[in-house]
């Protein structure tokens, strides 16, 4: 799902590079398999028009892949079905109001902090905390540029759909929906004051973690954004840890196929111990964090 964002507090000091500059490793991995490659390449799920171009050595990636997968199968997604499914899990259909869900203590301090960053928090009077949440993060991001379809993800969706190319996907809308909101209460109030929390400081931090994605700076990634997710765990095992691990036999089998594939997921199901990257390096695959390729003399 496109909440990653939520937990992300970077604190990078070093001015932004060129998206393009040579040499830099990228947030991409490449596993060796028994006759072909599989591409493991960490998504920012919505960017702005001044992150392209996006780094070479992801479209080198994209080029050389038969088959693009992703956690969603994009090409093939209703987005009729995807709302239906949102209203299904995530609206009130009851009497039962957010400040009910909050209880009156909690709601209390919701408010003043929607208040704070010019967010009607009545709209959502209706949704389920984890809906708020998300709600509330894209809001933000679109306030400050970011676009869904300038996404990685939608990036490379429209180059596979105009060059014939196969795209799968790992998982359903409404599985990704059902995460969420199989949460208990008290995570998804966590997860509502978080996000109200932190939006104040939303550009910055997005700023931080997109020069740290583009240079493939793990350290700072992982640093930043495991550090903080640490502090939620109950959600960083429904919507991290868990689908790690289901995605893993998957890519196991997909190791043993001829065909080259190029899987595009969320950032932070790469990064860390549990991490797909190093989840295949301890069970003895060979795994190769990509670079920039030197300029062509």
């Amino acid at each position: 799902m496109r909440v990653a964002a939520l937990f992300v507090l970077l604190t990078l000091l070093a001015p932004p590079v060129a998206a393009n500059e040579f040499g830099h490793p990228v947030t991409m991995w490449k596993v060796a398999g028994a006759s072909n490659s599989v591409y493991l390449l960490g998504s920012i799920h919505l960017l702005r028009s001044q992150d392209y171009p996006l780094p070479t050595a992801l479209e080198a990636a994209y080029d050389d892949a038969e088959v693009l997968i992703m956690e969603v199968d994009m090409d093939d997604m209703d987005p009729f079905a995807a709302q239906a499914a949102f209203t299904k899990y995530g609206v009130l259909h009851d009497d039962t109001t957010l400040r009910d869900l909050m209880g009156d203590g909690l709601y209390v301090e919701a408010i003043a902090a929607a208040e704070t960053i010019g967010i009607p928090l009545g709209m959502l009077s209706k949704t389920e905390p984890w809906y708020a949440a998300m709600t509330i993060e894209i809001m933000m991001l679109s306030r400050i540029g970011f676009n869904p379809s300038l996404g990685v993800e939608m990036h490379m969706m429209s180059k596979a759909t105009r060059d014939g190319k196969t795209i799968e996907g790992f998982e359903t809308v409404e599985e990704q929906i059902q995460f969420l909101d199989g949460m208990s209460l008290q995570a998804q109030r966590d997860m509502l004051l978080s996000t109200l929390a932190e939006s104040a400081r939303l550009g910055e931090m997005m700023d931080d973690l997109i020069d740290a994605w583009h240079h493939g700076d793990i350290a700072q990634l992982e640093a930043g954004m495991l550090d903080e997710l640490a502090k939620h765990e109950e959600l960083n095992k429904a919507l991290v840890t868990d689908r790690n691990l289901r995605w893993l036999g998957r890519i196991k089998d997909l190791l043993n196929d001829d065909d080259d594939y190029l899987i595009i997921v969320g950032a932070l199901h790469l990064i860390g111990p549990s991490g797909v990257p190093n989840q295949l390096k301890g069970i003895g695959y060979e795994v190769q964090q990509l670079s920039e390729p030197p300029p062509l003399r």
